[in-house]
């Protein structure tokens, strides 16, 4: 088996950039170990929508990364204290849906630090049925990818922050993430416990046990493709916001000038097809006006701030301010 080090990116566009790329392109026929530890950070399942997973206000404000990763499942969110590991192996009947297989060596350092953990279900670890690790899967060609979570030291109290999402009705053909009791490994530790990269190590020292380890460095020309491939796709609007399915969306404000009810119709590829606005609002415009400024616009922040430059948003609702037509919207 091969041990890859990330050397050591915490930015999650590049380290899932680095995931893909080694699926793809490194030593087809090896297995491969990957670890890394992302900035706070949000990572999204192939098949989720975005926005209906997300604190939009939180995340920004706090600088939170979203990015979409390959592999289904639910969103995430990471920071210093989590570790991610991932193997990269072949696509075999006894490796795919084989959770089992792949958190093992995992499982085996943390009952010998004392901690009681086990895999339950189809693919969490638990310790006293608290989450302590969530896994996922994805095949691309004859390789796949096995890789999860473990929750070291996060910061517990940002996940129902950033994953709580702005109020809103939202119908989507999205997958939801289903929120389950999570716990940190650190707390079933003593306190004078080793830190996250000591922790890390004795996972490596486990696997190497049971296979020999050889490591593989990436090269200059590995991580111009590496950063390539973050540019090109996991830091695009389009991979992270764009390919979530397509979603109804109802919001609604109560301000000063009475109540508005904003529904949108927002398609496959993230573009509003139709917006309409209802309420006790008074307005000097035909409110259809701005309906039609809004159509065919990209479900995003700055997109529909540029569609409001030129918009007296206060002929349309009598005292709303641009910012507060854009809080409702988005």
């Amino acid at each position: 088996m091969l041990f890859v080090e990330n050397e050591p990116n915490k930015d999650p566009r590049i380290n899932l950039a680095i995931e893909e790329y080694l699926i793809k392109n490194i030593a087809p026929k090896e297995e491969i170990l990957l670890f890394y530890i992302n900035q706070p950070s949000i990572i999204v399942g192939r098949n989720q929508n975005t926005i209906q997973e997300i604190n939009v206000d939180y995340v920004k404000e706090h600088d939170i990364i979203v990015v979409r990763r390959l592999s289904g499942g639910g969103a995430v969110y990471h920071d210093f204290g989590n570790l991610c590991f991932s193997f990269i192996v072949p696509n075999s009947p006894g490796n795919f849906h084989n959770f089992r297989k792949f958190t093992q060596p995992v499982i085996k350092v943390l009952m010998k630090m004392g901690v009681p953990a086990e895999l339950s279900g189809r693919n969490d670890i638990l310790v006293d049925g608290k989450k302590i690790s969530g896994n996922a899967q994805y095949v691309s060609g004859a390789r796949m990818v096995s890789h999860g979570t473990l929750l070291w030291n996060t910061d517990l109290s940002v996940i129902g922050d950033a994953l709580r999402v702005k109020q809103a009705k939202i119908e989507s053909k999205g997958i939801k993430s289903v929120r389950s009791r999570v716990a940190n490994i650190t707390e079933y530790l003593p306190e004078d416990h080793p830190d996250i990269m000591t922790f890390r190590q004795m996972i490596i020292d486990g696997v190497h046990s049971e296979q020999p380890l050889e490591e593989y460095v990436l090269s200059e020309t590995d991580w111009e493709n590496i950063h390539q491939l973050s540019k090109e796709r996991y830091q695009t609007w389009d991979w992270n916001f764009g390919k979530s399915p397509a979603f109804d969306i109802q919001r609604e404000i109560r301000y000063g000038g009475g109540t508005i009810e904003a529904w949108l119709d927002v398609s496959r590829g993230g573009i509003i097809k139709q917006v309409k606005f209802y309420g006790d609002f008074f307005g000097q415009r035909d409110i259809s006006e701005l309906e039609e400024t809004l159509a065919d616009c990209y479900y995003e922040s700055s997109a529909i701030l540029e569609r409001l430059n030129d918009v007296k948003v206060s002929d349309y609702f009598a005292n709303l301010t641009t910012a507060g037509l854009l809080d409702l919207l988005y």
